[in-house]
């Protein structure tokens, strides 16, 4: 069996690698920090007797995601997790980091979900789990609107993924994690500082993985993110974006 995990270096994809090497699975790990990814594979190594693939590689770049699609074959697990934000009023944010965040968190998810897809159904099984955010499930996020939007993007198309390998009877399934703030370095690269109570990033791990085995679509660990979601959908769009814009305005006012 084997797992291929995106954004393995730090925060939840970390601990993804971690749980699924736990499990005997041969790991492919991606990420940008080639140190990061080395030093992850030989603690791994120590304590399990897997094969890891190291795969040092901008995912924002599309090319390079047809590249490991070409290098990383027979894949049972595919995490879409590699991914970050950016915080600030959207005509004086960074343009270039706007299209390098809809590289990585759309372009990349997209092409990796479709052509490892395409492989499982071939095989007849596997399982794709593409980490979102509840921002994915919020009608829009202003202050952080070309986040919200990415998340919004893979949530909808998850959510049609799903609907037709339903009606083929397929025995590939789909997931999507939408957890809220989780203690990674998302802080740091999205230049916020969340207010709210952040989740262990090894424990939405946790979660995840147990809610992916047990064929949950929707995996939205802590009880304030459900709740989260309830809101969304009973407030209407115009009041929930006043009520976000107060939101992320605090997370840039440190």
């Amino acid at each position: 069996m084997k797992a291929l995990i995106t954004g393995a270096s730090s925060g939840i994809g970390k601990e993804f690698a971690k749980i699924f090497a736990k499990k005997g699975y041969d790991l492919a790990i991606v990420a940008r920090n080639k140190e990061e990814l080395e030093k992850l594979a030989k603690e791994l190594q120590k304590d399990n007797k897997i094969n890891i693939e190291i795969l040092a590689t901008d995912l924002s770049i599309p090319e390079n995601c047809k590249e490991i699609h070409k290098k990383v074959q027979n894949v049972d697990i595919l995490i879409n997790n590699a991914g970050f934000g950016d915080c600030g009023n959207f005509t004086k944010t960074s343009l270039d980091k706007e299209i390098n965040m809809i590289n990585t968190n759309i372009v990349a998810y997209h092409i990796l979900m479709k052509l490892y897809l395409v492989d499982m159904e071939a095989k007849g099984e596997g399982k794709i789990l593409n980490v979102a955010s509840i921002a994915g499930l919020m009608p829009g996020g202003p202050l952080m609107s070309t986040y919200y939007a990415t998340k919004s993007y893979i949530v909808r198309i998850s959510e049609g993924i799903r609907e037709e390998l339903k009606k083929e009877k397929s025995n590939v399934k789909i997931s999507i994690l939408c957890p809220g703030p989780v203690d990674t370095n998302f802080n740091k690269v999205a230049n916020v500082k969340f207010h709210l109570r952040e989740a262990k990033s090894s424990k939405v791990a946790e979660y995840a993985v147990k809610k992916l085995e047990q064929g949950k679509f929707y995996i939205i660990p802590g009880i304030d993110v459900k709740f989260a979601r309830i809101g969304a959908k009973l407030i209407p769009a115009n009041l929930m974006a006043k009520i976000l814009y107060r939101v992320q305005k605090r997370k840039i006012e440190r």
